[in-house]
C-alpha cells in the first residue's frame, strides 16, 4: 500500500512537471513555409515569438506573457523594411513609438497607453521634426507646427518617458 502511495505521488510529480514545461511551438502555412514561432507554457504563449508573411519575410517579433504580448516588439513589411517598434504592457501598446516609412526613416514617434495616444506625438517628415502633437487619453488637445514655440511651452523632460 505504501509502495502504491509512493509510485502514484511520482507520477502525479511528473505529468505535474511535463504539463508546466515549456515547448517550442511551430505552425506552417499550407506552402510549408514557417507561420509563427515560440513557446508555449500551461497552453499560453509565454516568452519570445516570431510571426512570417507567407514568402518566409519575418512580420514580427517580441514577447508574450499568458497570450498577451509584452516587452518590446518589433514589425516589419513584406519586403523586411521596419514598419514600427515600441511597448507591451499586457497586451497593450504603452510608451513611446516609432513609426517608419517605406524607406525605412521614422516620420512618426508617439507616447501611448492602453493603445492610445497619450502625451506627445513627433511628426518628421524628410528626417526633419516638423510638427508635435499633444495627447490625453487618445484627444488632441494642443499642436505645435513652430518648435520655438513648442520648445517654450513644454517641459521637454516629458520625452523622455
Amino acid at each position: 500500500m505504501f509502495f502504491k502511495k509512493i509510485l502514484l505521488i511520482g507520477f502525479c510529480f511528473v505529468l505535474l512537471k511535463a504539463f508546466s514545461q515549456k515547448t517550442y511551438h511551430k505552425i506552417y502555412y499550407k506552402n510549408g513555409n514557417l507561420k509563427e514561432e515560440g513557446w508555449i507554457k500551461k497552453n499560453k504563449k509565454n516568452g519570445y515569438w516570431k510571426f512570417y508573411y507567407e514568402n518566409g519575410v519575418l512580420k514580427s517579433k517580441g514577447h508574450f506573457k499568458d497570450n498577451l504580448e509584452t516587452k518590446y516588439w518589433y514589425f516589419f513589411r513584406k519586403n523586411s523594411i521596419k514598419e514600427k517598434e515600441g511597448h507591451y504592457f499586457s497586451g497593450k501598446q504603452n510608451k513611446w513609438w516609432l513609426y517608419y516609412d517605406d524607406k525605412g526613416h521614422i516620420y512618426h514617434k508617439c507616447q501611448l497607453k492602453d493603445n492610445k495616444k497619450n502625451g506627445y506625438c513627433l511628426i518628421y517628415k524628410m528626417e526633419k521634426l516638423t510638427k508635435v502633437a499633444k495627447f490625453q487619453q487618445g484627444k488632441k488637445i494642443k499642436e505645435w507646427t513652430d518648435l520655438k514655440s513648442f520648445k517654450k511651452d513644454n517641459n521637454l523632460s516629458d520625452l523622455k518617458e
